[in-house]
């Protein structure tokens, strides 16, 4: 009967242990999970046509947080950032005009202080003129690729984008299917 007993404790134990082993492996991985997610990637879904054909609608994008730590954004890049208009959105759209830059748009062209902007990404011309826009220092003036229908810098309360809002730049469409996002 002792041995019974000793038994239903080494049982006890080790299911206890069992359990202990599995909360202690899924609380590292939430806060690995964690980590990443704030601190190496940013997820981001594009909700409109805006930057079709380079991505969809609905596509999923992983986007890199750390891509600025020893680099400035560069024209061209596509970034995800919070929308200076209402910092609680994420917004997707490709870099068009630097610090210090003017930038317009004629005839379906952007010209980049004068010099005409090769954009062999589009596959449409921009509708109508704007500006001159000044780009101030420590923003950006970004655009989608799909001007026609895109929500950007053109149509936006606060015009630029300030450098310290970007969270990442956008480098992988991971849903539907994989597809690196080339600039």
């Amino acid at each position: 009967m002792n041995f019974d007993i000793n038994k239903r404790k080494n049982n006890y134990d080790r299911v206890a242990k069992e359990i202990v082993e599995w909360v202690l492996v899924i609380l590292v991985a939430v806060l690995v999970s964690f980590f990443i997610n704030n601190f190496i990637i940013v997820n981001a879904t594009v909700p409109s046509s805006s930057m079709e054909k380079t991505i969809m609608t609905n596509d999923r994008v992983i986007g890199l947080r750390l891509a600025y730590i020893a680099d400035k954004p560069q024209r061209g890049d596509i970034i995800i950032f919070r929308f200076p208009d209402d910092e609680s959105i994420l917004y997707i759209k490709r870099i068009v005009g630097m610090p210090g830059e003017t930038v317009n748009i004629r005839d379906g062209k952007v010209y980049i202080n004068g010099e005409e902007l090769d954009e062999p990404y589009l596959t449409v011309a921009t509708e109508g003129d704007y500006g001159p826009y000044e780009v101030p220092e420590g923003h950006y003036f970004m655009l989608g690729d799909n001007r026609n229908n895109s929500a950007d810098s053109r149509f936006w309360n606060n015009t630029y984008l300030s450098e310290e809002k970007i969270v990442g730049k956008a480098v992988l469409r991971y849903w539907p299917g994989i597809k690196k996002l080339d600039y």
